[in-house]
């Protein structure tokens, strides 16, 4: 299997599920069928950049941003909150993460009695 697929294939899985869209939803607005959109998110198809455009169309996002998965995910399990929480913040806006670094620093500075 290879790499690139994986990763590009995990993203647009986690994308989705931040839409809060299921594989069928979002086969529907890329004009795929469900299956499609499953061999895609578990690397079991190549995917052609025609299609890959339709894809990141119909998640409402830049084709680049399916390429955005950073060294910074490696090693992480699958159900690891720092994936998850990293997955998050991905999506946002700067005003957000300053506001969500604000939220953490607080948090832990009381956690830490400072």
């Amino acid at each position: 299997m290879s790499e690139i697929l994986k990763l590009v294939g995990e993203r647009i899985k986690d994308i989705r599920k931040l839409r809060g869209l299921s594989q069928e939803a979002l086969a529907e607005k890329a004009g795929f069928n469900q299956s499609y959109i499953g061999f895609i998110e578990r690397a079991e198809r190549n995917i052609s950049m025609m299609n890959l455009e339709k894809i990141a169309g119909a998640l409402d996002v830049g084709v680049y941003e399916l390429f955005t998965y950073l060294k910074e995910q490696e090693g992480l399990i699958e159900e690891s909150p720092v994936k998850d929480i990293l997955s998050l913040l991905r999506e946002r806006d700067l005003k957000d993460l300053e506001m969500a670094r604000n939220v953490l620093t607080e948090i832990f500075g009381r956690m830490d009695g400072k």
